[in-house]
């Protein structure tokens, strides 16, 4: 466990912070490879950061030492969870020391699952807020940029509560309005033609559960990977439902979606409301659906942005670079930006 000591002389002494770390293992891991963590880490604080041995010492003002130990006791409470440090790691927690969050209380090293020494948590405070309304809520929307763990989350969030027993299937659906008229063109059976667009769900469950075992559990119906159109006329109880993608369904297919809900369910609604693939300018549902559910309870809508991106630093710069080309779309001629090509969507 990680000690400090600040210390502060008279005369013209700056104050000054000691953390010793101990665990040589640890501080390689904090440190990274070439000390490239270490780098980043001391152009990320205002504090003089001084490595020796398996002591860090931070000279400057005490505010700015507070900033920089926070810094470093929140990269060891990661490592001491088993997480792998990088520059992005370090990068995306002191973003969040530096707007002020609260991510002590957070409690980013929480894990949802574990499978072969892998763990899955939220890695951000606007990951950690929407994982926490999942717990605490029966309808939970999603609505992020790519790359911000919405629906990675969710069905993480779907295995734990499997495996705690608290509900009997997870049924994962999304909307495969890309395929349009060309579905029937595609080779083999309905599902054949249908599984590419079902395939990232796939994906994200061979990360949680034992590959071997999930056409096991297909088949027994406790996991089910299905279109939209599958949900209509259902009662869903006992099982945790995520629909993604879900800025792809119209307003009607929304309502259905959504009434399917039984006793004893869960569901997380995920999808990026300026991604919308919808043909003929329909209106997506996801992007009226706060509008329309205004003052319902037990429900709750997760914005995640650019800062809870958790691929590559560049996927941030991205979104955020189209969300301030969009603004100015919508600034310069009153209408929502053209998406893609295709013609614009109708506002609210």
């Amino acid at each position: 466990m990680p000690m400090s000591d600040q210390s502060s002389s008279t005369g013209a002494a700056r104050p000054q912070a000691k953390i010793t770390v101990g665990d040589p293992r640890t501080m390689v891991s904090l440190l990274g490879s070439a000390d490239e963590n270490l780098r980043f880490i001391e152009r990320s604080v205002r504090a003089d950061v001084h490595v020796r041995g398996d002591t860090i010492t931070l000279t400057g003002a005490p505010k700015d030492i507070a900033e920089g130990e926070r810094l470093f006791y929140e990269l060891i409470a990661l490592i001491n969870q088993g997480e792998e440090i990088s520059v992005d790691v370090v990068r995306r927690t002191a973003g969040m020391l530096a707007t002020g969050e609260d991510t002590a209380g957070a409690d980013l090293t929480q894990n949802i699952v574990s499978r072969r020494g892998r763990s899955i948590r939220p890695k951000t405070v606007g990951q950690k807020r929407y994982v926490d309304a999942i717990d605490s809520h029966t309808i939970v929307f999603g609505i992020g940029p790519a790359g911000t763990g919405k629906t990675y989350l969710a069905m993480a969030k779907a295995v734990q509560a499997l495996q705690a027993k608290q509900i009997n299937r997870i049924i994962l659906t999304r909307p495969a309005v890309e395929a349009g008229e060309r579905l029937g063109y595609l080779p083999g059976t309905l599902f054949e033609k249908i599984d590419p667009y079902l395939r990232p769900l796939y994906d994200a469950l061979h990360d949680m559960i034992d590959p071997e075992s999930i056409p096991r559990l297909i088949e027994a119906g406790t996991i089910e990977v299905a279109p939209l159109a599958y949900m209509r006329g259902r009662t869903l109880n006992d099982a945790f439902i995520i629909l993604d993608e879900a800025q792809n369904t119209t307003a009607e297919q929304m309502k259905m979606f959504l009434t399917r809900l039984g006793f004893g369910s869960k569901v997380v609604v995920t999808g990026d409301v300026t991604q919308v693939d919808l043909p003929g300018g329909a209106t997506s549902g996801l992007r009226i659906i706060r509008e329309i559910l205004q003052g319902v309870d037990d429900l709750h809508f997760a914005q995640l942005g650019s800062a809870d991106v958790v691929r590559h630093q560049l996927v941030a710069d991205i979104v955020d670079a189209y969300a301030k080309w969009d603004a100015g779309q919508r600034d310069g001629d009153g209408r929502d930006g053209d998406r893609g090509g295709r013609k614009p969507s109708r506002r609210r």
